[in-house]
């Protein structure tokens, strides 16, 4: 890639982008969320304590970002999730109960996006337009399906590190793909698995100094390489008093180069639409 690839002459594009999960996960989908408060004990820390550092974060730096949502967690928290918008941030969807899309038929996938949807123009205004995979899956029919419910990006697979069409029948269509890399995966080094407890001792918690260091690597990579970099953050997962600190040295880092392009992930689509490409094959298989 070339310099000339992004807008202004930009040498590399960051999308930063966050998972703001609230409570989601199995206790979501079993509906056993509804009679734990603890679901909603770490909910309540992501939307009312991380996110707000988040986006004080992101108005010190002047970056824009895109949240990933499930619909559910605007219906519980519409306040917080339009606080995101009217700080200059996109929020897009990110299933309706943190679903497994690709356990869902084509006629379950579209009844998450059309009650989605209508959260979205209920609380937030207007229905999104990007897309995040909940759980790393991708079912052959969700393509199709997003193109019918206005949605025209995607931020699901893990094949690339630049934008691209997929492919729908045979043919190259307008739905862009964002693939975002499981190396700027924050549950990678700082969370860890409950109920049970995988793996023992909690050990999964990597060193800060060493995470920060592997993602001022990659974001090097990414801008040598002249590429894509999207990131996947979760608020209650790196906005806590000490991984934010991680965060903010990170982002010093990223705008110390000068001659990136920083834009929500829906800027990022509509400008590489406007390019002639060829498109990828279709991905019919799950992306974990």
């Amino acid at each position: 890639m070339t310099a000339d690839t992004w807008p202004g002459g930009a040498t590399s594009c960051v999308a930063l982008a966050f998972d703001l999960d609230g409570p989601t996960g199995v206790g979501m989908i079993d509906g056993s969320i509804w009679r734990s408060p603890r679901h909603f004990s770490l909910g309540g820390y992501d939307a009312y304590r991380a996110l707000p550092r988040v986006l004080d974060l992101l108005e010190r730096f002047g970056i824009p970002a895109t949240f990933f949502v499930p619909a559910a967690v605007v219906e519980l928290w519409p306040d917080a999730c339009r606080g995101i918008v009217d700080r200059g941030h996109e929020v897009a969807h990110h299933g309706y109960q943190h679903e497994c899309y690709w356990d869902l038929t084509p006629d379950e996938q579209h009844e998450v996006l059309t009650r989605s949807q209508a959260v979205f123009r209920k609380h937030l205004g207007a229905a999104a337009v990007g897309f995040r995979t909940p759980s790393g899956d991708w079912h052959p029919q969700t393509p199709r399906l997003l193109l019918e419910h206005g949605i025209f990006y995607s931020s699901s697979m893990r094949d690339d590190e630049r934008p691209y069409r997929h492919t729908i029948d045979g043919e190259v269509t307008e739905l862009i793909e964002i693939p975002a890399r499981v190396d700027l995966d924050d549950y990678a080094y700082f969370a860890y698995h409950r109920d049970p407890d995988f793996p023992r001792g909690q050990d999964r918690i990597a060193s800060y100094r060493l995470t920060l260091d592997n993602w001022r690597r990659e974001f090097d990579g990414h801008h040598r390489a002249g590429a894509c970099l999207t990131t996947i953050w979760h608020p209650k997962v790196s906005a806590t008093p000490g991984r934010a600190i991680v965060l903010e040295r990170l982002l010093e880092h990223m705008t110390a180069c000068g001659d990136v392009w920083f834009a929500r992930c829906r800027e990022v689509a509509e400008w590489w639409r406007a390019r002639p490409e060829t498109g990828r094959p279709p991905v019919t298989g799950g992306v974990a």
